[in-house]
């Protein structure tokens, strides 16, 4: 396997999502589906085991290529242009954990998320800038022909 788990960076989300349903550790353990020991031995640096690992991934509601790294990844020096990976997964949980949207809404929410993260990044790759006047027109339709 090339890539590697990113134990700090799940143990962080859990933290995270953990704080924003007011939840204790053994409330996430019991939601989750796994031993607070489990929970216990992350926070002292042990890796799940792999049912562990997906059950923590699924009650975050994240996919698990989030918190796997790779040979050359530097996640703790941030991209030059374009938001962390982290944002998105932090915007996720943040959208999760709210109780006043219905699902439906809420997964609508996430795609758009996911799409402007993924135009943010295109254009960041291209020698874009996050600020150009494609903000304005998220479609790339622009206003010719609109009769504007």
């Amino acid at each position: 396997m090339s890539g590697r788990m990113d134990l700090p960076r799940l143990h962080d989300a859990l933290d995270a999502q953990r704080r924003a349903r007011d939840l204790s550790w053994r409330q996430l353990a019991e939601e989750a589906g796994v031993s607070p020991s489990l929970l216990s031995r992350m926070g002292n640096g042990q890796r799940p085991d792999l049912d562990g690992f997906i059950a923590l991934v699924q009650w975050l509601g994240t996919p698990a290529e989030e918190f796997m790294s790779h040979p050359g990844d530097d996640r703790a020096t941030p991209p030059a242009h374009g938001p962390t990976p982290e944002l998105e997964t932090q915007l996720a949980m943040l959208l999760r954990a709210r109780d006043d949207l219905p699902e439906a809404d809420k997964e609508y929410l996430l795609e758009i998320v996911g799409a402007t993260m993924r135009r943010i990044k295109h254009h960041a790759g291209a020698g874009g800038s996050a600020g150009s006047n494609d903000a304005a027109d998220p479609a790339g339709s622009g206003d010719a022909g609109s009769g504007r």
